[in-house]
């Protein structure tokens, strides 16, 4: 009962200092994870903005639908991003949708939904961390190959006509743009930073199999 009292008055005096109550029942590991989901999602939430300000036509296949209305709908804080004009695909089989010459939906989102899905994955589709949660450091380093793997698709898988199936770093045979590339370094990054930190605080080791030579989306560990 008293560690119960005591508990409650620490609760107290957090929130009564300007910190939040419930950060009282996270690690330091947790803290940091709280700020790289924030800090991937944003990152998501940037490249709708840039791939539909580069495809245009990608958005107008919706009738009625707007850059703030595609962020709305992954920006919600629903664990899971599932939606029926992908046929609830998500994480791989969503991307892979992007380079699917039949496909005839909206390629932009196809990508962003099968990216974040993949990313709120990597954290058990939590949007924070607390202390009972548990990450997997082989699970952060497949997705961050998953992401090297799907900026070479960007760059180099081609419609049957060979166009680019989306409009990025080159147009018209001319590199003109090179925050793609910044933007999908930043999300690796934090994904194998992820790693490393998952790996120690469960004192293992992080193998780095995953980083093989391939330019196939890879399952991540179950």
């Amino acid at each position: 009962m008293r560690s119960f009292i005591s508990l409650l008055l620490t609760v107290f005096l957090c929130a009564c200092s300007g910190y939040e109550a419930k950060n009282v029942f996270k690690s330091d590991i947790d803290l940091v994870a709280d700020q790289f989901i924030a800090r991937t999602r944003a990152d998501v939430k940037e490249l709708v903005v840039k791939l539909y300000k580069r495809n245009p036509k990608q958005l107008r296949k919706i009738p009625g639908m707007t850059v703030e209305g595609r962020l709305a709908q992954l920006t919600v804080r629903r664990y899971k991003l599932q939606f029926a004009e992908l046929d609830y695909k998500q994480d791989i089989a969503a991307m892979n949708l992007a380079f699917d010459p039949d496909f005839k939906g909206d390629r932009v989102f196809a990508l962003v939904v099968g990216l974040g899905s993949m990313l709120r994955r990597a954290y058990e589709y939590q949007p924070e961390m607390f202390l009972p949660d548990q990450l997997d450091a082989e699970v952060f380093l497949a997705s961050a190959h998953n992401v090297e793997v799907l900026l070479w698709k960007l760059k180099n898988s081609r419609k049957p006509n060979g166009a680019h199936y989306l409009i990025t770093h080159e147009y018209r045979g001319v590199v003109d743009n090179l925050s793609f590339e910044r933007l999908f370094g930043e999300i690796i990054v934090l994904q194998e930073m992820m790693a490393g930190i998952a790996g120690d605080s469960g004192n293992r080791a992080v193998t780095g199999a995953v980083h093989v030579v391939s330019k196939v989306f890879i399952p991540l560990p179950i």
